[in-house]
């Protein structure tokens, strides 16, 4: 037997939904009204071009503040879309890349271990490059050695040649 979990997303009540005869009201400039009626709420909300939204539901009376709805959902919307950013930063290099360029992804790969993704390393090797594996693999021991001190090592794999980072 399959259990199906419902989620129930709780909008926002806002001016004339809300259906409360009294609110602790939060103004515009954030001071506390304490409780009011919530005619007399919307009518304050109104005369400053602003909504009136329930930000909390009370005991007694919701806590509701003025301050512009559509704003507030842009703000929400835009915390979602931060929090789901991707946090593994792959780079990709070449066994036989100059010293400015490694030193370069070293530095990008500590800032991106401080901000607290993982960072993936991945040496490809093209034709005739196969014959020097070896160096490949040292150059990811470098690596590993460089980033020691803000980050470690989660996956190793000297065959395909990838470096897992996570920060420390």
């Amino acid at each position: 037997m399959k259990r199906r979990s419902i989620i129930v997303i709780q909008k926002q009540l806002i001016n004339s939904q809300i259906k409360s005869p009294q609110v602790f009201l939060i103004d515009h400039e954030n001071n506390n009204r304490g409780l009011i009626d919530t005619n007399e709420a919307l009518q304050l909300a109104q005369s400053v071009q602003l909504d009136l939204v329930v930000v909390s539901e009370g005991k007694d009376a919701p806590v509701a503040k003025i301050l512009n709805y559509g704003k507030l959902q842009y703000q929400k919307k835009k915390r979602q879309g931060h929090s789901a950013r991707p946090t593994v930063k792959e780079v990709r290099l070449r066994p036989n890349v100059g010293m400015a360029d490694y030193n370069l992804r070293i530095e990008q790969a500590i800032e991106w271990l401080n901000k607290g993704d993982s960072v993936k390393f991945v040496i490809r090797l093209r034709g005739r490059e196969n014959q020097y594996r070896e160096q490949a693999g040292e150059m990811l021991d470098r690596i590993v050695a460089a980033l020691s001190q803000v980050g470690k090592v989660q996956s190793l794999d000297k065959r395909s040649l990838i470096a897992q980072v996570v920060p420390a």
